[in-house]
């Protein structure tokens, strides 16, 4: 593929440009190491590494052209053309959307943003579109989708060329249809600059990532930007129980809608019944028996309705097609043994989630059958959460064991001491701490009698473990399933 640059610069903001204009473009790369002659290299700054410290080596490696927000000492090498901008990041995101036709334009993209919810919510929006006999796309934290070819995630959010090649690679497929998750990260680095969103969604704001955005103010600032750049043609939906849902809103040009379960909304929802295996949802005065469990999956579910309604799919089989919707991998995933004990694997790795997660199970079972939680903290991040997660975990459950979780370069026990600085005697005195997660979900399990409901937290999906910069095989859903084998 070849384009001329003038092509590759609309939308970008130029404040000026050494060199030839009228020049063809062989590729686009924010990696130095990804050059190749006749490519043009965008210069990004990043958290760890800066890229205009690496124009020199693209321009070595034959880049025709380099965006970059400050001009190197030496413009005359390599004879390449300089595009100066006042952000990288920004001008990447068009560069990476006129680089492969502006995909984003040929889809209904619909993003999804928020603390807890976002995976589950694009998820199901992926699965609606399909049963309503569209071709659909994904982009998540699980895996991404282009129509039911599975493509493996490494990150919520890719970078804006990542995104805008999967993209493009969905159009080529025939798909009319795509949901995505983006993350408070991905918003603050610009990732989504230059796409074209027909809808977005929020789901909720509490704590997490403050170890990138150092205040919850910031955090907040992130999500909100997504719906600030949101075209008048678009729309955007809120969750108005959530203290910060209308304030996501404020200066959107994008139409304004809303979805609750306490409140007026465009989109009200209502749990009837609960059961541990699915809820009877009442939507907009229409009952729904759906496969999901818990409050916070009765707000997954409204906004994926209202998000169903909004994109213009018909009433009735969104109703139809609700109730034939199954959880996703890894959140609030059930697992049972002969004996009638009751595990559960969720994703749930901030103070709110863990909340979410164990007061539904106490509603479901009551007090007269126990809670075994176990859970643990990322290392490398956030330590503010930590002793709050255990607090809040160990205030729910009948037991609690803490464990390691991904440490990354931190000493599980270190972690694991953050945690238990949040509990008080009394609630130590229910705690265990077990280094070894596999050894922790086996003692849970085995500490569990009939009725009794254990529940393995932050994980979810994930099928490894980050420990000392080795990524190893560790999956607790079958790590879960093994433990309960030995009870019968």
């Amino acid at each position: 593929m070849v384009k001329r640059l003038a092509g590759l610069l609309q939308g970008v903001i130029v404040e000026d440009i050494l060199g030839q204009e009228d020049i063809s473009i062989t590729g686009i790369a924010a990696d130095s190491r990804k050059v190749t002659p006749g490519c043009m290299f965008v210069a990004v700054p990043g958290t760890a590494v800066d890229g205009h410290e690496y124009i020199g080596k693209a321009i070595a490696a034959g880049a025709a052209a380099v965006v970059c927000e400050r001009l190197p000492e030496d413009t005359k090498r390599g004879n390449a053309t300089y595009i100066k901008v006042s952000s990288s990041a920004v001008a990447l995101g068009y560069i990476a959307s006129q680089w492969y036709g502006n995909p984003s334009r040929k889809l209904q993209l619909l993003g999804v943003t928020g603390t807890n919810g976002k995976t589950t919510v694009a998820t199901l929006l992926y699965h609606m579109a399909r049963f309503m006999g569209e071709k659909a796309g994904l982009i998540s934290t699980v895996a991404n989708y282009i129509g039911d070819v599975r493509i493996e995630a490494d990150h919520t959010t890719p970078d804006a060329i990542t995104v805008n090649r999967l993209l493009s690679e969905m159009v080529e497929a025939g798909c009319t249809f795509a949901a995505m998750e983006v993350s408070s990260h991905a918003c603050a680095q610009h990732r989504i600059a230059g796409l074209h969103f027909s809808g977005g969604i929020f789901t909720n704001l509490t704590r997490d990532h403050l170890d990138y955005h150092k205040t919850v103010d910031e955090y907040l600032k992130a999500k909100k930007s997504f719906f600030d750049i949101l075209p008048s043609s678009a729309w955007a939906l809120t969750n108005v129980d959530d203290k910060t849902g209308l304030v996501m809103l404020q200066n959107s040009r994008a139409a304004r809608r809303t979805y609750s379960l306490r409140g007026i909304a465009d989109f009200k929802g209502r749990i009837v019944e609960s059961r541990i295996d699915g809820t009877l949802l009442d939507l907009n005065g229409h009952e729904i028996e759906t496969l999901f469990t818990g409050r916070f999956n009765a707000y997954n579910l409204t906004a994926v309705y209202g998000a169903s309604i909004l994109v213009g799919w018909d009433r009735e089989e969104v109703e139809v097609s609700l109730s034939r919707l199954t959880p996703v991998a890894g959140r609030f995933q059930p697992f049972r043994s002969n004996s009638g004990v009751t595990a559960i694997v969720d994703y749930a790795h901030t103070p709110d989630a863990i909340i979410n997660v164990l007061d539904t199970i106490r509603a479901l079972i009551g007090d007269s059958h126990s809670i075994i939680a176990v859970t643990g903290a990322g290392g490398d991040r956030d330590k503010g959460k930590r002793p709050i997660m255990a607090r809040e975990a160990a205030l729910r459950a009948d037991r609690l064991i803490l464990t390691s979780d991904n440490p990354r370069s931190e000493r599980p026990e270190d972690i694991i001491a953050d945690m238990d600085a949040g509990l008080d005697e009394t609630l130590r005195m229910r705690t265990l701490a077990i280094v070894d997660r596999r050894q922790a979900i086996r003692t849970a399990v085995m500490l569990a009698k009939p009725g009794d409901v254990v529940v393995v937290l932050g994980k979810g999906h994930e099928t490894y473990e980050l420990i000392q910069g080795q990524k190893l095989h560790f999956d607790d859903c079958e790590e879960v399933q093994a433990a309960l084998a030995t009870i019968g």
